[in-house]
């Protein structure tokens, strides 16, 4: 005896369902290469020497850094998008890759002048030059991997 078959609706027969409304949370992930060194000019070197060990060397040294950057808020009805993945790449690009790739964050990146290139104080200044540039949605997190086993992340000013 066979089975009696299920009616499957037609393509013209079924109706899209408009998905809930909320928070969406959008990462874009880029990548740059860049040479530090960390020292706090306010303090001895001997201090330098204490505080940061190898990362004092004022020679420098390098990391291929991974940068993730998340925007929230809800997609727009439309399109069903809360930004688009190529505006947030470029965005990241103008305001991070292209200043910092194969830099020298110390000497070479204008907005990063006076701050100790810590992963601490990295993602801080990155926000700083990110968030004016989001017109969709709003910043939620930048976390920056110095190692794969290394990273912070900062969520904003307004954050606990």
């Amino acid at each position: 005896m066979s089975r009696p078959r299920r009616k499957v609706p037609s393509a013209a027969t079924v109706t899209a369902t408009k998905p809930k409304q909320g928070i969406v949370y959008v990462t874009r992930q880029v990548h740059f290469n860049s040479a530090h060194h960390l020292h706090n000019a306010a303090k001895s070197d001997a201090w330098n020497r204490r505080r940061f060990g190898l990362c004092n060397n004022a020679g420098g040294h390098g990391h291929n850094y991974v940068l993730e950057v998340t925007v929230c808020g809800e997609p727009d009805p439309e399109s069903g998008c809360l930004i688009d993945f190529a505006e947030l790449k470029a965005i990241l690009n103008k305001a991070v890759v292209d200043p910092c790739d194969h830099r020298n964050l110390n000497t070479q990146v204008p907005f990063l002048k006076g701050i100790n290139p810590s992963t601490e104080n990295l993602v801080v200044a990155f926000w700083n030059e990110i968030e004016p540039l989001i017109r969709r949605g709003k910043l939620s997190c930048v976390r920056l991997y110095e190692t794969p086993r290394n990273f912070a992340e900062y969520r904003g000013p307004e954050a606990p």
